[in-house]
């Protein structure tokens, strides 16, 4: 069985259950999806019709209308850019560091040098919090406020008149730089945050302005061979943000709901090839800040929208969904959770949808893909293409 076009859905953060590593990472015994449910049952009956809700326990469902598995991860971390890397075949052998405080004061002091810019903040922060409290001293020594979210990244975050967004821009490529050429700091992601507002009750982050510069994988993803074999590939959402090439139509979109709108859009088309797309609010709005129901509510809101992106697939298309690693809002702290992931491949074609066995990586995605239409396998995975009937 072949496909025209095949769609990737990373619902980022989404992981059902520890991984085998689990220990190194301090995520034993989390379970993203199983403790949101435990905690608040979800009424997600479309995604139970795909074997979503079978995925906590890996149970079989003889009534399922999609194939679904897991996947064990076999990149080191737990970073977005990690499980991505994973996902789209490309191997990190190298673990991208975790700053749960802050950043070393020598490090400041040359991020201060490269920009010409007095530093403040310098803590763990997950949501505007960090603009309400220091937004007023930026603004007042037009300084640059730099912070990290627990994970493998350093954010920089201006007010737009105290530093215009572009300026912000050219500052965080001197700190993408830097980083990058000092072997004992391996930082994933440096992301621009510029914010607006007349005062701390009314700061807010300028979202559609927000910029990550990334690392770019040391082998080819499945998107630079698709690419290279003029195929379309089309990301939507984070994943321009975190992979520089190999995308060759990008679409912008900020919230889970803008991105699934933009994905419709695009299922309207007439293309041939990938189109990947991340919903981000699962993490970084919910997952991060700890919000069991919020999380909840989010899932619910997919499962709304299932039937409409099934609705919009052609007999020939096929619909992959997953995710990047886990982030049980149910676990202490505010970071990523080092969990297996699901995997759930949907088409009008099928004729025997049932559960399969586990993966043993994500990258058995990115080998389906170039397996698919019939090109260079990546770095790693193996393909289920021959099991999909």
């Amino acid at each position: 069985m072949s496909f025209n076009r095949i769609f990737v859905l990373v619902l980022d953060s989404l992981g059902v259950g520890e991984a085998k590593d689990s220990f190194k990472y301090d995520s034993v015994g989390a379970s993203t999806l199983g403790h949101i449910n435990e905690k608040y049952p979800l009424f997600v009956p479309n995604l139970k019709k795909i074997g979503f809700m079978n995925l906590i326990n890996m149970t079989d469902d003889s009534e399922t209308e999609a194939y679904y598995t897991i996947c064990h991860p076999i990149n080191k971390g737990v970073d977005s850019l990690s499980g991505h890397y994973e996902i789209v075949g490309v191997k990190n052998n190298e673990e991208f560091q975790i700053f749960p405080n802050a950043f070393d004061v020598e490090l400041l002091k040359e991020i201060s040098k490269i920009t010409g810019r007095r530093i403040i903040g310098n803590v763990c922060c997950n949501n505007d919090s960090i603009i309400k409290q220091l937004g007023n001293a930026e603004r007042n020594y037009e300084s640059l406020i730099v912070y990290t979210s627990g994970d493998s990244n350093l954010q920089v975050a201006a007010h737009e008149d105290s530093i215009p967004i572009q300026q912000l821009y050219q500052y965080c490529e001197r700190i993408r730089a830097l980083t990058a050429n000092k072997e004992d700091l391996n930082i994933s992601r440096i992301i621009a945050r510029p914010f607006a507002g007349t005062n701390e009750n009314n700061y807010r982050f300028i979202n559609s302005s927000k910029k990550e510069y990334t690392i770019k994988p040391n082998n080819k993803t499945i998107l630079d061979i698709l690419d290279e074999n003029k195929l379309s590939v089309i990301g939507i959402g984070k994943i321009n943000d975190i992979f520089e090439q190999g995308i060759n139509k990008r679409i912008k979109a900020i919230s889970n709901n803008e991105t699934i709108n933009k994905l419709l859009d695009i299922m309207d088309k007439d293309f041939k090839g990938l189109c990947m797309a991340n919903l981000s609010d699962f993490d970084e709005v919910y997952g991060h800040n700890r919000d069991i129901e919020g999380y909840a509510k989010a899932i619910e809101e997919l499962d709304v929208n299932i039937p409409i992106i099934i609705n919009k697939l052609n007999i020939d298309d096929l619909l992959i969904i997953t995710a990047d690693h886990g982030c049980d809002p149910t676990k202490e702290g505010s970071g990523h959770t080092r969990e297996k992931v699901p995997l759930i491949l949907y088409s009008r074609n099928f004729k025997e949808p049932k559960r399969l066995e586990e993966r043993t990586t994500i990258a058995d995605i990115a080998a389906t893909i170039t397996d698919n239409f019939k090109l260079d396998e990546p770095e790693i995975g193996t393909s289920l293409l021959e099991e999909l009937k």
